[in-house]
């Protein structure tokens, strides 16, 4: 199910991810047109129990009065991102949305790359049973060899524009039967890592079992969710690390943690340029609320034997002395300016910043069936949500969807 809008169009109507939105992000893109994505995927919490049948109710009227249409076929999307990376090289990737198979915990075939979070998990299933719709795409990385190649070609063209980040998204609809084959038989015949949207798709499990038990008529698509994949080679991925921030520990009590397993190496004044030192030094950062920062290096003779992650060993250097992420008070937050801006006001008392995982690690994870510790990578650019919807059931049917 897609926007019937011109090309440029979808720049007014889609949004950042429902989790990465502020309340006055999602103010802002709601105010950019009346049917922007996130009157229905962001429903507002002023509107109590009744937001997700609100939601549900003008998805409805979009429907009825034409504002957003469903394939006349099964159709499979290209989703194509050219942006400059961290490093500020230009850089594209592409990947394939369409419908992947919900699959039980540990059965194999989706697999997990890093632990979750405690979070709460009603908001999105209430959406789900309210609109009998997949909003937002879970984010999946192929081990196929070979799946970029399939979706270089272009397809049909469905909608571009460059976001207020200067990235530029492209939307193109694959409708070729023999192409839809050759493309999903590439996607089924690897596993697929969840690289974003693990509760998103713990969410279609739990939604899938509930349509399985009643049988409910849209049973045989909640068999199956939104997911955009890419082949997970270096070249379609940008990477970048989540910072942890320490709310119940000041910098001396960090600093005297980290020294039971890492080294000092430098004072630094933190700003964006401190990636590019902790990545040529092989350091983290302890950063002060008041921006100064000193690098740690880790010493092999403690760390050595751990993954090469630096959220595993600072996990494993707090529990070593005593403590725990819940003790630390440990939340998270990518992006350096945003982390300083964090501290000034007040809201940790200092950081420890990270640097990105190594894409072998990744790899190594989907191969050996590890988890890494929560929130241990941010994959960048973000993707946009209300590109492509994808309806569980029309009106008295079940959508037939890929």
């Amino acid at each position: 199910m897609r926007y019937r809008v011109p090309a440029t169009g979808l720049w007014d109507l889609s949004a950042p991810p429902y989790d990465v939105l502020s309340p006055a992000d999602r103010a802002a893109y709601a105010a950019r047109h009346p049917r922007n994505i996130v009157h229905l995927d962001v429903p507002l919490e002023q509107d109590g129990a009744g937001r997700y049948d609100k939601a549900a109710r003008e998805l409805e009227a979009w429907r009825a009065e034409g504002s957003l249409v469903v394939d006349d076929t099964p159709t499979f999307t290209l989703y194509r991102m050219t942006f400059n990376d961290d490093a500020g090289r230009k850089r594209s990737t592409v990947g394939v949305l369409g419908a992947l198979e919900v699959v039980d915990e540990g059965a194999g075939g989706v697999l997990p790359h890093e632990r979750t979070t405690p979070k709460a998990k009603t908001d999105r299933l209430e959406l789900t049973r309210a609109t009998l719709t997949n909003l937002s795409p879970v984010w999946g990385l192929s081990l196929c060899t070979g799946l970029s190649e399939l979706l270089r070609d272009p397809g049909e063209p469905v909608g571009v524009f460059t976001d207020e980040n200067g990235v530029e998204h492209r939307v193109e609809r694959v409708t070729e039967a023999e192409r839809i084959e050759a493309i999903s038989r590439a996607v089924g015949s690897q596993p697929v890592v969840i690289a974003d949207g693990h509760h998103r798709y713990a969410i279609s499990r739990t939604y899938r079992d509930e349509t399985r038990a009643t049988g409910d008529a849209v049973a045989p698509a909640a068999e199956t969710t939104l997911t955009y994949v890419a082949e997970l080679v270096a070249e379609q991925l940008s990477i970048a690390a989540i910072h942890r921030l320490v709310t119940d520990a000041d910098a001396h009590r960090m600093t005297a943690i980290l020294g039971t397993c890492y080294d000092r190496v430098a004072e630094v004044q933190v700003s964006s340029a401190t990636l590019s030192q902790m990545d040529s030094e092989g350091c983290i950062c302890l950063v002060r609320p008041d921006g100064s920062g000193t690098l740690w290096r880790e010493r092999p003779a403690d760390l050595g034997s751990l993954r090469a992650l630096d959220s595993a060993r600072l996990e494993h250097t707090l529990t070593a002395a005593g403590s725990s992420l819940d003790d630390a008070g440990i939340a998270y937050q990518h992006g350096v300016s945003e982390v300083l801006e964090i501290l000034r006001a007040g809201l940790a008392k200092c950081a420890v910043l990270i640097r990105p995982v190594p894409l072998e690690e990744i790899r190594r994870t989907a191969d050996e069936g590890l988890l890494m510790p929560p929130k241990s990578t941010f994959f960048t650019p973000k993707l946009r949500t209300g590109l492509v919807l994808r309806p569980l059931a029309g009106r008295g049917q079940v959508i037939d969807a890929r």
